[in-house]
């Protein structure tokens, strides 16, 4: 009995200490659905679809996913431990109460039906690049890059502002335009790439280009998580028109960490272009 008694003293002393623990540190505020959703519908749903179904077969639904599941990925393309380009760009802007608001959002949707995709957000998916007639005798080539994964090989092109101030050391300017021609490598007998001399694949087949330009203004309408200043992109077909299908939330997500060098991957190189 005296045993039992101390015990209870014990768990009534621990209890009220506790109390005052809870009473010290402050409850967590519930997660803002409805802040979630402006930031989800503003932004998410370039790609995750403003009902949290995507806009293509590559890019997963969020609908009624669990929150936790989705808050803890986010953690984790934020803090970098989960790898994905694209995500971790735009999860780095996100902050914890962000997180736990868009995770909110799309957990109380319903699940997407069978087959659904969503629409491209127009203001994100348009682009005011066009394709740059006769740049071959005009821009600059100034970088090739294999890419195993695709077995392509691809050469860059720059216009001369775009050149001129890489060689300054300045941001580019409006104006500038770089160009990839994409091209299929020749295969061996193995399957694998054939190698030139300069360490490159060789060139078979032109599949299309890929194209990022600026202009005044092409960056309004899109919101800041995504926006590249006033860089558009494309990708554009033999035939010169503008591929369907092409959703530049994607490419905007991917250079939006290249703030500090032109939104540009090859600035480097661009620079020292002969």
């Amino acid at each position: 009995m005296l045993c039992g008694h101390l015990r209870k003293e014990e768990l009534v002393k621990k209890a009220l200490g506790l109390s005052i623990v809870l009473a010290v540190v402050p409850a967590a505020h519930a997660a803002d659905i409805e802040a979630g959703k402006a930031k989800a519908t503003a932004v998410c749903a370039a790609c995750h679809g403003t009902s949290g179904v995507s806009v293509s077969d590559t890019i997963p639904n969020l609908a009624a996913q669990r929150a936790g599941y989705l808050a803890a990925q986010l953690r984790a393309l934020k803090d970098g431990t989960r790898k994905n380009p694209l995500m971790n760009a735009i999860a780095a802007q996100l902050s914890a109460e962000d997180i736990a608001n868009v995770a909110a959002y799309f957990a109380a949707l319903p699940g997407a039906a069978a087959g659904a995709k969503s629409a491209f957000l127009p203001n994100v998916a348009k682009t005011s690049v066009t394709f740059p007639e006769g740049y071959r005798d005009t821009f600059r080539k100034y970088h090739t890059i294999n890419f195993p994964a695709t077995k392509q090989v691809r050469y860059y092109y720059a216009s001369p502002a775009a050149v001129a101030a890489a060689k300054a050391g300045k941001p580019l300017p409006e104006g500038s335009m770089l160009l990839a021609e994409v091209y299929a490598a020749k295969l061996g007998a193995d399957g694998q790439p054939l190698t030139g001399s300069d360490g490159f694949y060789v060139a078979d087949k032109l599949l299309f280009y890929t194209a990022m330009a600026s202009g005044a203004g092409w960056g309004r309408g899109i919101p800041e998580m995504l926006r590249n200043g006033d860089w558009n992109y494309a990708i554009f077909t033999l035939d010169k028109q503008h591929r369907p299908g092409v959703n530049q939330a994607e490419c905007l997500a991917c250079h939006k960490p290249l703030d500090n060098t032109s939104y540009v991957f090859t600035l480097k190189e661009l620079a020292a272009a002969r």
